[in-house]
């Protein structure tokens, strides 16, 4: 699965993508998120606050209940205003 992170989730993180196996009880995107949480500082700080946090998978907004599976592609950014 690639991972993408933008903006200051990128920062927090520290890298702007990576290609992770996704772990066999990680079912949708919260999960995910709670799992990439668990690896570091970094990655706690960026998720500390996940209503600042949008998704994207397979380049669709999703919300974080949205199933995962491996092979598809996860976006995390904060939240994007038009005008």
């Amino acid at each position: 699965m690639k991972v993408l992170y933008f903006a200051w989730l990128k920062e927090k993180t520290g890298i702007g993508q990576e290609d992770v196996d996704l772990p066999g009880d990680v079912t949708d995107v919260a999960g995910l998120i709670d799992w990439l949480k668990s690896r570091g500082d970094g990655y706690a700080s960026a998720f500390a606050d996940v209503t600042t946090v949008r998704a994207a998978v397979n380049q669709e907004h999703v919300p974080f209940d949205h199933p995962l599976r491996n092979g598809d592609e996860v976006a995390f950014f904060p939240p994007v205003t038009g005008g």
